[in-house]
């Protein structure tokens, strides 16, 4: 049976090409991915007040499709549109809330602390994303010769980035450095520090200063590491910020910690997010008790692309 063809609409974030990619990897289907520009003013307008127009963005050079997934504010209309115009029966998909009317998409793929209710809406917990056990086994030894080769247990710390609500000062990082630090001697583990697209180099070094040469600090952004870290890791520390990395996390089944950080604004829904991990079983906050627990590994992906699939071909 040939395969279905996609194009992938994102404004080219990891988080955003992360959630894509799993889902169009999950639905078995070719795809391209195609990063969204919008035109002049339009960069700034919101998509309810954004016409479904191709004056709204720079022309996507791919005509014969069958399924659109798009992710982010930017990639609206450009989905709406394709759809539209299209000379045959095409399925547009949404990642998170489009915040325009829900029925120019067959399915929207949002949290479930979005609050967003709909025929089409899939409710998820956390976000969907393109990793897989798979990946996270092959990838197990990438780490052994760049890691301390003792007895003790890893533990691995996932950087995310400052952001509107989180701010990555040195007082903040400070605060989660020493909380580990603390915990590191009590305990004896050895820390595997992971940085992602959007952690600051500056962290990255104070981070190189502050754990010393006991301990080990990747200092490039790399997937292998970063799938490598979460297969050895005995817990696994995420910083509040990321929603995108935590879900990534709990594909594993193993302790998650959150690094709190001190929210510049309202983050009731980053929140709910949290509080929702947490009644899942999934997550504790750090600095709390250490303890082990068990909790069934997440993996909404596949979930929502089984239940994708039985619509589509029915």
């Amino acid at each position: 049976m040939t395969k279905l063809k996609g194009i992938l609409l994102t404004q080219g974030m990891h988080g955003m090409i992360s959630q894509v990619e799993g889902l169009a990897k999950a639905l078995d289907i070719d795809f391209t991915h195609h990063t969204v520009e919008p035109n002049s003013f339009w960069k700034v307008l919101p998509p309810k007040l954004t016409p479904i127009s191709q004056n709204v963005y720079k022309k996507i050079n791919q005509d014969d499709f069958d399924v659109i997934i798009s992710c982010g504010r930017k990639s609206v209309i450009p989905s709406i549109h394709l759809k539209n115009k299209a000379n045959k029966k095409v399925f547009n998909i949404h990642i998170q809330d489009p915040k325009v009317d829900l029925n120019h998409f067959d399915f929207i793929v949002a949290p479930e602390h979005d609050a967003l209710e709909g025929q089409n809406v899939i409710s998820t917990k956390g976000a969907i994303h393109y990793l897989t056990e798979n990946e996270i086994s092959e990838n197990q030894d990438y780490l052994k010769s760049l890691i301390k080769n003792d007895e003790r247990k890893v533990w691995t710390l996932i950087l995310g980035g400052p952001t509107k609500y989180y701010d990555y000062s040195t007082k903040n990082m400070k605060h989660i450095f020493t909380m580990l630090y603390k915990l590191l001697k009590k305990h004896d583990f050895q820390l595997v520090v992971i940085p992602s697209m959007r952690t600051p180099i500056n962290t990255i070094h104070y981070a190189k200063e502050f754990f010393g040469d006991n301990h080990t600090v990747i200092m490039d952004v790399d997937k292998k590491a970063y799938l490598s870290s979460l297969a050895i890791a005995e817990n696994i520390i995420v910083t509040c910020d990321s929603s995108s990395m935590i879900s990534e996390a709990a594909l594993t089944g193993k302790p998650i910690y959150v690094a709190n950080i001190l929210p510049k604004k309202n983050d009731k829904r980053f929140q709910r997010f949290r509080n929702l991990f947490r009644e899942l079983n999934i997550t504790r906050i750090l600095g709390e008790e250490i303890e082990n627990w068990n909790y069934q590994k997440l993996d909404e992906t596949n979930r929502v692309a089984s239940i994708i699939k039985q619509k589509i071909n029915s």
